[in-house]
């Protein structure tokens, strides 16, 4: 009798945990899927680095990124699949993999001709100077590409900070900030140091989208929200830094710190998602420096930052605390 009370009662639970998962909407599920998502990250990042440093990027240098990235993760998402069939390993496999595997001519046909139009906009439009500095890391791409692809990969089984998803994070960093960076006067230029401090954050979020998806992945316990909050916690001390000199960069890492804070909490509610809604949304909160590319919105995310470190100064000054809380409260509210 008590067995069969305990049966009744264990398996609905189970059930009802699997089926409240929430799944990413189609649209999302397929751009993920499709390996749209990296090259509209990068599209993002590149364009708001240019912002922040007040250039103006010519319209092919997105369309260039965006078709490079778009062909080097369905050439690494094909391998990855092509590696694990033919070893044996197919656990390994997720569905983006799947996805290309059944998709494989069709998805290899657009990636060669994406890399081929990348390679003609690249000589034909592309500064020799500017083409000569993008080409050394072309190079480092490629050999950490060959160097991946060389063998088998397999899963890391620790959270470490010298790995292939640093190499990863600082790659492509790299790749949306160079076009920025090579046509910025390196001599006396007031921008150049929080350019680069804005770089460096941003390979760090990358790093930490990498390590986070690595982690969800393979089933073992997370330890991401440790690394996630300093990170979290450096890139406002930077902001407040560049509040007056470089105010641009300052709004870029306030939207660097927003996709800090939202992978906590995926990383947080990781169990209530589907596998594949988990890793579209960590793709997914690294568009936040979109906002700064609609009008006035980076004057709008600046001033409240400061209103908000006012409050805080105020505040840790004042015995009437949350008096100064609730006035910021309906402050915000109107």
């Amino acid at each position: 009798m008590e067995f069969r009370v305990e049966i009744r009662l264990h398996i609905p639970f189970q059930i009802r945990s699997t089926a409240q998962r929430i799944d990413a909407p189609p649209p999302l599920r397929f751009w993920h899927l499709a390996s749209l998502d990296a090259p509209t990250v990068a599209v993002v990042w590149s364009l708001a680095f240019a912002w922040a440093a007040h250039t103006l990027l010519a319209a092919w240098v997105p369309v260039l990124l965006a078709l490079g990235t778009f062909a080097v993760y369905v050439g690494d998402r094909l391998l990855d699949a092509r590696a694990a069939l033919c070893s044996g390993n197919p656990g390994y496999l997720r569905d983006r993999h799947w996805f290309h595997w059944r998709h494989c001519r069709v998805l290899a046909l657009l990636a060669a001709a994406a890399a081929a139009v990348a390679a003609v906009l690249s000589f034909a439009l592309m500064p020799a100077a500017i083409r000569q500095c993008d080409s050394v890391l072309a190079a480092a791409a490629l050999a950490y590409f060959s160097g991946v692809h060389a063998q088998r990969r397999q899963i890391v089984p620790r959270f470490v900070f010298a790995s292939k998803e640093l190499l990863v994070g600082i790659l492509f960093a790299s790749g949306c900030a160079a076009p920025t960076l090579s046509r910025m006067h390196f001599a006396a230029n007031p921008r150049l140091w929080p350019l680069l401090a804005a770089f460096a954050f941003f390979a760090a979020l990358a790093w930490l989208n990498c390590c986070a998806i690595e982690r969800w992945e393979s089933g073992d316990a997370s330890h991401v929200s440790a690394p996630a909050v300093l990170l979290f916690i450096l890139g406002l001390l930077l902001a407040d830094a560049f509040t007056r000199s470089a105010p641009r960069i300052a709004v870029l890492l306030i939207a660097g710190a927003a996709a800090v804070l939202l992978l906590t909490f995926l990383d947080g509610f990781r169990t209530r998602l589907t596998p594949l809604a988990l890793r579209t949304a960590a793709d997914f909160v690294l568009l936040t420096p979109l906002a700064l590319l609609t009008q006035n919105q980076g004057d709008c995310i600046l001033s409240g930052f400061a209103e908000g470190r006012r409050f805080l100064m105020v505040a840790s000054t004042s015995e009437s605390w949350f008096r100064n809380l609730s006035t910021l409260v309906s402050h915000l509210a109107q």
